[in-house]
């Protein structure tokens, strides 16, 4: 049995939710977002107004999805109430970043300035020129924008510049040696 697929995700009183057939959407305070679930599992609403996930059969495929799928429903939940967010982190010398418009500039030591356009559903802000913030409703958008901006300019594991998440830890190596 799958320890995180046979908790119920509890839907607090500002978001409503409604399941039709295998589309559950979610509406809150941050706004509306949906996800269709696979056919190895079924959403339905318990008696305190959770939402229950349940495997269609006992095959490895149903109790594999089991997990995933109660874990997306429950992204969806959080995301519509507190929203995500990811912080990045530039070192080196003359690295920077700064929003213009809808655009994220940003200075790597490349011979030219990287634009990165905003996509929807995501903001970006700097609150210093070293610091970048990611943050959104969906997760996974979040997640791959800031995957996007850390491949940029990677911190390379001898002196760690680059562009890094916040907490993140390089392995650093040693130097030449004379």
């Amino acid at each position: 049995m799958s320890r995180i697929g046979k908790l119920p995700v509890p839907v607090p009183d500002k978001v409503s939710a409604s399941i039709d057939g295998r589309t559950i959407t979610v509406k809150g305070p941050k706004g509306e977002l949906s996800a269709v679930l696979v056919k190895e599992v079924i959403a339905k609403f318990d008696d305190d107004g959770a939402i229950k996930i349940d495997p269609v059969n006992n095959s490895k495929r149903a109790r594999s999805m089991w997990g995933m799928s109660r874990t997306i429903v429950a992204n969806l939940v959080k995301g519509v109430t507190d929203g995500f967010e990811k912080k990045l982190v530039i070192n080196g010398v003359g690295y920077r970043a700064a929003v213009k418009g809808k655009q994220l500039q940003l200075q790597l030591g490349l011979s030219h300035d990287v634009n990165y356009p905003i996509p929807d559903g995501v903001e970006i802000k700097c609150p210093q020129p070293t610091e970048i913030e990611i943050s959104g409703i969906d997760k996974q958008k979040v997640g791959q924008v800031a995957a996007e901006i850390r491949n940029f300019r990677r911190p390379e594991p001898y002196k760690g510049k680059g562009i890094r998440y916040a907490g993140e830890y390089i392995f650093r190596k040693e130097g030449k040696k004379k």
